[in-house]
């Protein structure tokens, strides 16, 4: 028998083998006859370098080394759920899917494993690429590490779609992770403080041959992409594990809201008993179409939800309260607390918001707290022992001075924080405008942290956002823990963030209430920041989605005099003021005040294309169709309700060839 030969069948071997054992928990060898195979693999592929195959069951003992992570967008937005801590919330949840979904509907219920969200890219039933999750529109790319998790296919069995995408969590159960820590104390090492924290810190090692050692697990619950011909969630998950994934075994289809709740009450005391973390409860509208006719926020989807569990409390001592200063002047007091474990973490300090809440609670220095994780994520103090009390102690008092500038704060009516009004030179306000101005969704300003802000404006190099465009290497290279690359990456980063979009430049400026999705709107209205500085009040509030309180912002901010002369210098430095002419040439505002609702599959665009072409000629998308939709684009497998629901208002309702005829 020739290599080649040999090495096909020991590849297909291994993998049936890894099968059986990882998903279907049912082994077919022993592990000394598995080692002995993939040993043999391993001196084949050695000796015949030209039959190197990346999805080899071999490539699982890892041994690449990954310098840095490359940062790619994601194809999908991994959007992040909505969540609730109660059944009356899970009853609206309901309400709300009744009200645009007509026909029937199930629910899938899924528990929500506590671990790292993964999305994992097929191409022609091999692995072709694993993100992380990251901001939701793009992630880090940790493939080769990915590779070496045995619960994650790299071939996939049987007749599966050319391309697709599928995501799920990545967890290390409770076994592997007290003889991780076990062998770390063994070996002088610091344990790990909890099985997320270990599975988020392992994925990012740069030696995969170490990740490879450490018992990480995957389920895979939600799979994506036009290829897939099922319109079932639940379905979907069925013919994923025929593929060889490994699948939540204990997901449930749901007829009604109360068979919800009763799945949630069972897991709530269930969960102790599972072998690895949960930390609540996700439900899903099963039908795709019926998602499709719920849809989105900006930030989550309409047709799922989820439901998390009490978080854990524990008491401590309150030793301190202090205050800390954002970006936008804000003040939020903040409890120094004694050290306590807390949900598998060491808590030091929680929020306490703002005076208000300081009030209510009538916290004080030296009582005992309750603390728990809202979100089991950001501590927080829930109530006081009053008991141990000393009686004498006096009452909170909130301060009156800004902790780092000294000067008088403010409280604008119906506002719940304090604010300091020395945005000019209180040190905080001043390093959190350039940190949000260099961040990823902003200017994108790689190699530059809030450590190295702070370098720079203690050294005086930078005092406004501005000032980062007039650094030069020689100016930054003798300071503190800046090599030669690293100062030519900050550089280079900085010269590459001028063609960051009019849009994100104008997010970017920190001007209040001005997110993301205001800025692409002012942006695309305005065109240019010169119109922008020209509009009035009258005019910037006939801008889609712009009310008063945005647009007396945008004045406020326009007609300070140092504001200006910061635009004038990033419009010298070459920063992108306006949108760029052919992106412009594209745009039109044949669809201007026209809003459209697009529901099924469709032969020439996808449904992103049909999106970006109503917003380029000046249309509005949105998710659900009420009196003021223009038009309902329909295609194939449209939702009947949709159907029906334009029809009720009387909706105009077209075909994708009679959209493409209004566009001229």
């Amino acid at each position: 028998m020739d290599a080649k030969s040999r090495i096909d069948i020991l590849r297909k071997q291994l993998a049936d083998h890894n099968h059986a054992y990882y998903l279907l928990d049912n082994p077919t060898i022993s592990d000394f006859d598995f080692d002995q195979l993939l040993e043999e693999l391993i001196v084949l592929e050695k000796l015949h370098p030209e039959l190197f195959d990346v999805n080899s069951p071999s490539q699982r003992v890892g041994g690449s080394v990954n310098k840095s992570f490359e940062t790619v967008k994601h194809k999908r937005p991994m959007l992040s759920l909505g969540n609730t801590y109660s059944e009356d919330d899970l009853r609206d949840f309901d309400k709300r899917v009744q009200k645009v979904v007509s026909e029937k509907y199930t629910y899938v219920c899924e528990l929500k494993y506590d671990g790292v969200s993964i999305s994992l890219h097929y191409e022609n039933g091999c692995l072709k690429q694993a993100l992380t999750r990251g901001d939701g529109t793009q992630g880090d790319d940790v493939t080769s590490n990915v590779r070496t998790i045995k619960s994650i296919p790299l071939v996939l069995q049987g007749d599966t779609p050319n391309e697709f995408e599928i995501r799920g969590e990545i967890f290390i159960p409770h076994k592997g992770f007290e003889k991780m820590n076990e062998d770390r104390l063994e070996s002088d090492m610091d344990a790990f403080a909890n099985p997320r924290n270990a599975a988020s810190g392992t994925l990012k090692l740069q030696d995969s041959s170490v990740v490879a050692s450490r018992p990480l697990d995957c389920y895979l619950y939600h799979s994506l992409g036009d290829l897939i011909k099922i319109d079932s969630h639940y379905k979907r998950l069925q013919a994923a594990n025929k593929w060889g994934f490994k699948t939540p075994t204990d997901t449930r289809t749901c007829e009604t809201i109360e068979d919800v709740l009763e799945y949630v009450k069972h897991w709530e005391l269930a969960r102790k008993d599972l072998p690895y973390d949960i930390d609540g409860i996700v439900i899903k509208v099963d039908s795709l179409r019926q998602q499709e006719e719920l849809g989105f926020t900006a930030k989550s989807p309409r047709w799922a939800i989820s439901y998390k569990f009490k978080a854990e409390q524990a008491v401590t001592v309150l030793d301190e309260i202090t205050y800390q200063v954002g970006r936008t002047g804000a003040i939020t007091p903040v409890a120094n607390l004694k050290p306590v474990l807390l949900a598998g973490t060491v808590v030091k300090r929680a929020s306490l918001h703002n005076a208000d809440q300081i009030m209510k609670l009538d916290v004080r220095e030296g009582d005992t707290v309750f603390v728990e994780k809202g979100g089991e994520i950001i501590p927080k103090i829930v109530g006081i022992q009053t008991n141990d009390r000393d009686l004498f102690t006096n009452a909170t008092t909130y301060i009156s001075e800004c902790p780092e500038c000294q000067t008088q704060l403010i409280r604008k009516e119906g506002e719940a924080q304090h604010y300091c009004p020395n945005d000019r030179a209180c040190p905080p306000q001043i390093k959190g405008k350039i940190e949000h101005f260099i961040s990823r969704k902003a200017m994108n300003i790689d190699g530059l942290g809030s450590e190295t802000i702070d370098q720079f404006f203690r050294e005086g190099l930078v005092n406004n956002t501005a000032d980062l465009y007039f650094l030069s290497k020689d100016d930054i290279l003798p300071l503190e823990r800046m090599a030669e690359k690293s100062a030519s990456k900050a550089i280079s980063s900085i010269e590459e963030s001028k063609k960051i979009p009019f849009d994100r430049v104008l997010y970017a400026l920190g001007i209040r209430y001005v997110g993301i999705t205001v800025a692409k709107k002012l942006a695309y209205h305005y065109q240019n920041l010169d119109n922008l500085k020209s509009a009035d009040f009258e005019n910037l509030i006939k801008v889609d989605e712009i009310g008063d309180r945005i647009a007396k912002s945008v004045l406020d901010w326009m007609g300070d005099q140092q504001n200006l002369e910061l635009i004038q210098r990033l419009k010298k430095s070459g920063v992108q003021l306006e949108i760029e002419a052919d992106i412009l040439a594209n745009r039109t505002h044949v669809l201007q005040g026209q809003s459209f609702v697009i529901s099924g599959v469709f032969a020439q665009h996808s449904r992103d294309e049909l999106k970006k072409l109503i917003e380029n000629n000046g249309g509005k998308n949105t998710s659900s169709i009420s009196k003021k939709t223009s038009y309902l684009i329909a295609g194939e497998n449209m939702g009947p309700s949709k159907r029906e629901k334009a029809e009720k208002l009387n909706v105009s309702i077209i075909s994708e060839n009679e959209f493409i005829h209004l566009l001229g």
